[in-house]
């Protein structure tokens, strides 16, 4: 499929998907999704349910979340999985990942699971995007853990997951 004109004179590649935790998105996360919703048709914000961790929020929370945060970014979509992300790509006939790095300690991680990746799916390619400066120190464990302590974590999330995290854990939740 040749890449469609963008009407700014660049091209934009087909589809692609953004596979994460997201557990819970954060404003890094968001940053990523904007900026890769201008060089795709359409991106997948793909919430990965993986049952050997302890997530905070249940993947539907996420996925529900997630869609709210989306809605009016054109070309996103949100669904989820439980599996390997290649056999997602696979199953919906995407050939390329996004992934979001903040650090050069995210890249080096980040590598090894793309280089993985292309080895059980050769036609898939990564690609990497820097997160803004002002949302490199920003994860989703630091999120996580100032909102269970009772901390404002607004300035680090979507206004919808803040609302969320913060109505979750003012009724004792854990």
């Amino acid at each position: 499929m040749e890449p469609e004109p963008s009407g700014k004179g660049q091209a934009k590649l087909a589809r692609a998907i953004y596979p994460g935790s997201f557990d819970p998105m954060t404003r890094g996360h968001l940053d990523i999704i904007q900026r890769a919703s201008r060089l795709f048709d359409e991106v997948i914000m793909a919430v990965v349910g993986n049952p050997g961790k302890s997530p905070l929020l249940p993947i539907e929370v996420r996925t529900m979340l997630i869609s709210k945060v989306v809605e009016d970014i054109p070309g996103v979509k949100v669904g989820h999985f439980q599996g390997l992300t290649v056999d997602f790509a696979r199953q919906n006939n995407i050939t390329i990942v996004i992934r979001g790095l903040r650090a050069i300690s995210d890249y080096e991680a980040e590598l090894g699971m793309a280089q993985t990746n292309k080895q059980l799916l050769p036609e898939l390619e990564t690609i990497f995007l820097m997160t803004k400066p002002e949302y490199s120190f920003i994860s989703s464990s630091t999120v996580k853990e100032i909102a269970r302590l009772g901390g404002d974590v607004s300035q680090f999330v979507p206004p919808a997951v803040h609302t969320y995290l913060r109505e979750h854990f003012s009724r004792g939740a854990e």
